[in-house]
């Protein structure tokens, strides 16, 4: 079974772990930090692609059942039918789940901001969407990159704080969280029908993006921030069937991935880690913990039965049918083939994952198994049963 590893360079070696229920403490981490910045994609989004979309009449799917159904009850701008990582982060944190940038579920308030700003965004890219048209990719990309989230959130930062010591001393007790990023910067050429060198040629690139913003985000004051890798883009339902393929030597045996785009997403990782280990010789008083993302999810798809995903592991709870239930024009919602139990399955609607998924790499997360170097923010260790 996959394992998350205290070293980079010992990514690709397992280890056993007995995977248990999880119980997250319901005793706050008072002292630990008193807020929580964010920056991504879908996998983070709380709500704002839904104020966006609300405001130029384009509504998200986001922004309706069964989106929301398992804890919200109500669709809430996530990509998800429930919580996502970032929230487990703000419950384990003792904050409030943390308002979206843009959002009316939050609002814009300064006092909202006071415990945390999310200023993720589905469909976001590290990349501004000028690059890739400038590529030919055409011009239908969010402008709403990592750079263009990181420069909201300098301009509200005096908000926040009155001078810059004091700015210093809020940066310093927030939590940010990186990501994770990157991941659209390869998903939308991929689904373009792109050649696979010419993604690899974007890593380096991507990876410039990403290490900028943290430097700049260290120099304003900054001191710990997550980095996620990319998850294991072989084992979602969107890629499985995007190049569903009659050579099973393409397929992992154990898993069913397809080993080819897990190989891309292990060098887009490996290559990031790289970058961070750079960051800390510049960098030493900055806490800088690279999230494996990869291996935490891994798991899910080694041992589906022992993370009670005995729903399907490979197939998306909620979409418009086929070996994967996933449609690129049947999408989930409100008609899509719905799954009774989300929690039985990994992935929500073929591309991201359900509460129950996000649970446990959130887990991996907090225990440190998952983390480089090995979390400590100095709070009370989640409860396991």
């Amino acid at each position: 079974m996959a394992s998350c590893m205290a070293s980079s360079l010992f990514l690709k070696h397992l280890l056993l772990v007995v995977a248990l229920p999880l119980l997250i403490s319901s005793t706050p981490a008072p002292g630990c930090h008193d807020s929580i910045i964010s920056f991504g994609d879908s996998l983070a989004d709380t709500g704002n692609l839904l104020h966006l979309s609300s405001s130029d009449g384009r509504p998200t799917e986001a922004g309706f059942l069964p989106y929301g159904e398992t804890y919200f009850h109500r669709p809430t701008g996530r990509f998800s039918d429930g919580r996502l990582v970032i929230d487990f982060v703000a419950e384990w944190l003792g904050l409030p789940y943390v308002a979206p940038y843009y959002g009316d579920d939050g609002g814009r308030s300064v006092a909202d901001f006071g415990k945390g700003v999310n200023l993720a965004v589905a469909g976001a890219t590290a990349l501004d969407a000028g690059f890739f048209e400038g590529r030919g990719m055409g011009n239908s990309f969010p402008n709403e990159s990592l750079g263009v989230q990181l420069g909201l959130f300098k301009e509200l930062l005096p908000s926040l704080c009155n001078t810059s010591s004091d700015c210093k001393e809020f940066l310093g007790k927030s939590l940010v969280l990186m990501g994770e990023i990157g991941g659209n910067d390869y998903n939308y050429p991929f689904l373009m029908g792109s050649d696979l060198e010419e993604i690899q040629d974007l890593v380096p690139l991507v990876l410039e993006e990403i290490v900028s913003a943290i430097s700049e985000l260290i120099d304003l004051g900054v001191v710990t921030i997550l980095v996620p890798g990319n998850f294991p883009i072989g084992c979602l339902p969107v890629y499985l069937t995007e190049f569903q393929s009659s050579d099973k030597e393409e397929y992992d045996p154990l898993t069913g991935c397809l080993n080819w785009l897990n190989e891309f997403s292990q060098y887009h990782n490996e290559q990031l880690q790289r970058r961070l280990d750079h960051l800390r010789e510049l960098h030493p008083r900055a806490n800088i913990i690279y999230v494996d993302y990869y291996n935490a999810a891994l798991r899910f798809y080694q041992s589906p039965d022992k993370f009670g995903f005995d729903g399907g592991i490979l197939s998306a709870c909620c979409g418009g049918g086929g070996t994967y239930n996933y449609n690129l024009s049947a999408l989930c919602n409100s008609n899509a083939r719905v799954c009774d139990d989300p929690s039985s399955y990994a992935s929500w609607d073929g591309i991201h994952f359900t509460e129950a998924a996000y649970r446990w790499i959130f887990k991996s997360m907090a225990d440190g198994s998952c983390t480089v170097p090995k979390l400590d923010i100095s709070c009370p260790s989640v409860a396991f049963e």
